[in-house]
C-alpha cells in the first residue's frame, strides 16, 4: 500500500490535477492557464495535499529547470521563418525596442511603485519583460483570431523569455560583483556567455537535423536521442553561465523547425505531447509553492506596482514599439494588453531572491510575493479578459465552425454553396487550378495546394475548421488526408467519402453520410438532381419521424447543425444524437414522398415537416 505522503502518489496527483484542469478549460472554455493556478493553490497551500518544497526538496529546482527547458525548446520548434512574413517586422520591433522599453519602464516601475532598492528594481524589471510559452500557447489554443496576432504573441513570449532571464543574471552579476566599475566586465560576459550559448544550439540543430536526414538513427530512437539531446545541450549551456542554457535549446529548436526532417510531424507532435504533460505538471508544483508566508509578505504597495505594470508598462511598450509598422491599432491594443507571466517569471524570480538572500542584499525577501503577485493578477486579468477584448476589438473570429472540403468537383463545389447559405464557413482545397476556378465562381474560398505540403501549413488557420471532409478521387489520398490532419483538428471531426476501401475507425477517417457514399456515386446523383435539403427537428417532428421520412424518400443524411452552433458529421459507424432545435442536413433525389420547397441556393432545397 502507498502512503498518502508517497513520492509517486505526488507525482501521479500533480498529472491527475493539471491534466484535470486542462480538460476542464476545454469543456467550459475557460482560460486553462486560470484554472490550473486555481487548481495548484488548492491542492497546495489550502488542503495541503502538495508541498514541493517537502516533497521534492533539493530535486525542485533541476525538475523545473529541466521542464522549462524542454518547454521553450518546444516552442522554439514552432517557429517558422515563414510566419514572419505576416509579423517579422513587428516581431523585431517587439524585441530589439520592445524589451530595453519594457525593461526601463518595469524597472522605474518597480522602483517608485513597489519601492523596490534600484538594483533589485532592475532585475525584476528584466524579467517581467517575459510573458512565456508556458501561459501564451494554452490562452491562444482556445482564442479564435488573426495569425498574425497569434505570431505577435507567440515570438514574443519565446525569444522574450531567456532574454528576461540573461537580464536578470547580468543584473545579479553587477549586483554580486558591487561596484560600477564591474559593469563593462559583466555586459562582456553575459554577451560572450549568449553567443556560445546561441552557437552550442545552431550546432545542435544542425546536427541532429542531418542525422536524422542521412539515416543515422532508427525511427524508434530519433524522439528519445532528441528529448535528450534537449536536456544536454541545456545543462551545458549553463554550466557556462546560468540561464543561457534557455538560449541554447530555443536556437536550437528554431534550427530544427526550419530544417525540415522527415521525420518532422512525428517529432513535433511528441514535443507537443511532452510540453502539455509538462506545463500541467510544472504549472501546479509553482503555484503550489506559494505558502501563507508569502502571501503575508505581500504589501499594499505592490499593487500600485501591479497597477502600473498592467495599464501603463505593458502598453505603453507595446504601443511605442509598434509605432511606425503597419499593424492596425485593434491588433497592437490586444497585443499590448496580453501578458500573461508564468513558470520563466515564478522560476527565475525566485531562485534568484533566494540567493540574494543568502548574499544579504537587503529587500530581496520581497521578489518571492512580488512575483507571485504578478503571476496571480496576470493570467486572470488577461486570461478571463482576452476573448472579450478580441470580440471588443473585433478580432474574434468566431467558434471556428467551418467545414474544410478537400477536393474541387461538381459535388464539394455545390454542398459548399448549400454551407455557405447556412452562414457556415467553409474553405475548399485542392491542387487542381482549373477545377478551383469554379469555386472561385461562385464566391467559395479556395486554397490552391496540397493540403499535406507543409509549406502550405501556415496559409490556412485549422483551428478555424471543425469539421474536414476529404472527398478527392482517390481513396489512399482522403485516408491519408484524414490521418495526417486528424491530430490538428480531431480524430472525431475528420472523415472521407466512401470507397473501395471501408474500414471502420478513425485512423484513417470516419467513412462521410450515413449511408457512406462514395464520391462518385455522390456525383452521379448530383448530375441525375438530387439536392441538398434541411429539417429542423421540433417536438411534434421528431427525430424519429425524420428516419421514416427520409427510408420513403431514399435521401442521405449528411451532418447535424445542433442548436449549440457546432456541427455534428453523418458517417456508417456514427449516428450523431439529435435533439429538439437541431438541422439536419440531407442530400435528396429530385422526387419522392417529401417534396423540396424552393430556395434562392441553386441545388438545395428544404424538406417541409
Amino acid at each position: 500500500m502507498f502512503a498518502i505522503d508517497s513520492l509517486l502518489v505526488k507525482i501521479a496527483l500533480i498529472g491527475i490535477i493539471g491534466l484535470g484542469a486542462q480538460w476542464i478549460a476545454w469543456r467550459t472554455g475557460r482560460p486553462a492557464i486560470a484554472l490550473m493556478l486555481i487548481a495548484g493553490i488548492i491542492a497546495g497551500p489550502v488542503l495541503g495535499l502538495i508541498d514541493p518544497e517537502r516533497d521534492f526538496g533539493a530535486l525542485r529546482e533541476p525538475i523545473i529547470k529541466l521542464a522549462v527547458a524542454v518547454i521553450l525548446f518546444e516552442g522554439g520548434l514552432s517557429l517558422r521563418f515563414r510566419e514572419l512574413r505576416q509579423a517579422g517586422t513587428a516581431v523585431l520591433m517587439l524585441v530589439f525596442i520592445g524589451v530595453p522599453l519594457g525593461w526601463a519602464l518595469g524597472t522605474a516601475a518597480a522602483y517608485y511603485g513597489a519601492g523596490l532598492p534600484l538594483e533589485l528594481a532592475a532585475l525584476f524589471g528584466g524579467v517581467m519583460v517575459v510573458t512565456g510559452p508556458t501561459v501564451i500557447s494554452p490562452l491562444l489554443r482556445s482564442l479564435n483570431i488573426p495569425p498574425r496576432v497569434k505570431h505577435m504573441l507567440k515570438w514574443e513570449a519565446i525569444v522574450n523569455d531567456p532574454i528576461g532571464a540573461l537580464i536578470a543574471v547580468g543584473v545579479y552579476a553587477y549586483i554580486t560583483h558591487g561596484g560600477g566599475a564591474s559593469a563593462t566586465t559583466v555586459v562582456a560576459d553575459v554577451v560572450a556567455a549568449s553567443a556560445l550559448a546561441i552557437l552550442i544550439g545552431i550546432a545542435a540543430g544542425f546536427a541532429l537535423t542531418t542525422a536524422y536526414l542521412r539515416g543515422w538513427i532508427p525511427e524508434y530512437l530519433k524522439a528519445p536521442i532528441l528529448l535528450t539531446s534537449v536536456i544536454a545541450v541545456f545543462v551545458l549551456s549553463d554550466l557556462v553561465m546560468h540561464e543561457t542554457g534557455l538560449i541554447t535549446v530555443t536556437v536550437m529548436g528554431v534550427v530544427m523547425a526550419n530544417r525540415e526532417t522527415y521525420s518532422s510531424h512525428m517529432l513535433r507532435r511528441f514535443k507537443e505531447d511532452l510540453t502539455i504533460l509538462l506545463v500541467s505538471g510544472v504549472f501546479i508544483i509553482l503555484s503550489a509553492t506559494l505558502d501563507w508566508q508569502v502571501v503575508q509578505n505581500f504589501e499594499l504597495r505592490f499593487i500600485l506596482f501591479l497597477f502600473l505594470l498592467l495599464f501603463v508598462v505593458r502598453p505603453l511598450t507595446i504601443m511605442t514599439a509598434l509605432l511606425f509598422t503597419r499593424i492596425p491599432i485593434q491588433e497592437r491594443l490586444f497585443v499590448a494588453w496580453i501578458a500573461p507571466r508564468g513558470i520563466v517569471a515564478v522560476a527565475v524570480t525566485g531562485l534568484f531572491a533566494l540567493r540574494l538572500t543568502d548574499y544579504g542584499v537587503p529587500g530581496a525577501e520581497a521578489l518571492v510575493p512580488l512575483g507571485f503577485g504578478v503571476v496571480i493578477v496576470t493570467i486572470f486579468a488577461h486570461g478571463f479578459t482576452a476573448a472579450a477584448v478580441a470580440r471588443l476589438l473585433d478580432l474574434d473570429r468566431g467558434k471556428g465552425n467551418g467545414v474544410l472540403l478537400v477536393g474541387a468537383n461538381s459535388w464539394t463545389i455545390a454542398f459548399a454553396e448549400f454551407m455557405k447559405s447556412q452562414d457556415r464557413e467553409v474553405l475548399i482545397a485542392d491542387e487542381d487550378k482549373l477545377a478551383l476556378r469554379r469555386a472561385r465562381r461562385v464566391e467559395i474560398p479556395v486554397h490552391h495546394g496540397n493540403i499535406l505540403d507543409e509549406a502550405h501549413e501556415d496559409e490556412i488557420e485549422l483551428g478555424q475548421y471543425r469539421q474536414l471532409i476529404a472527398a478527392t478521387g482517390s481513396d489512399s489520398y482522403n485516408a491519408l488526408v484524414c490521418s495526417e490532419l486528424a491530430p490538428e483538428i480531431g480524430a472525431d471531426r475528420v472523415s472521407r467519402t466512401g470507397g473501395q476501401s471501408r474500414l471502420k475507425g478513425l485512423r484513417r477517417g470516419r467513412i462521410f453520410t450515413l449511408a457512406g457514399t462514395s464520391i462518385e456515386e455522390l456525383l452521379d446523383r448530383l448530375q441525375a438532381g438530387w439536392t441538398f435539403g434541411r429539417t429542423r427537428i421540433t417536438e411534434k417532428f421528431t427525430y424519429e419521424d425524420f428516419v421514416v421520412r427520409m427510408k420513403a424518400n431514399g435521401g442521405d443524411s449528411l451532418a447535424v447543425a445542433k442548436a449549440s452552433g457546432d456541427l455534428v458529421i453523418f458517417s456508417i459507424d456514427r449516428r450523431p444524437a439529435v435533439e429538439v432545435d437541431d438541422v439536419i442536413w440531407t442530400f435528396v433525389p429530385p422526387e419522392g414522398p417529401a417534396k423540396p420547397v424552393s430556395s434562392p441556393i441553386t441545388g438545395s432545397a428544404e424538406i417541409a415537416a
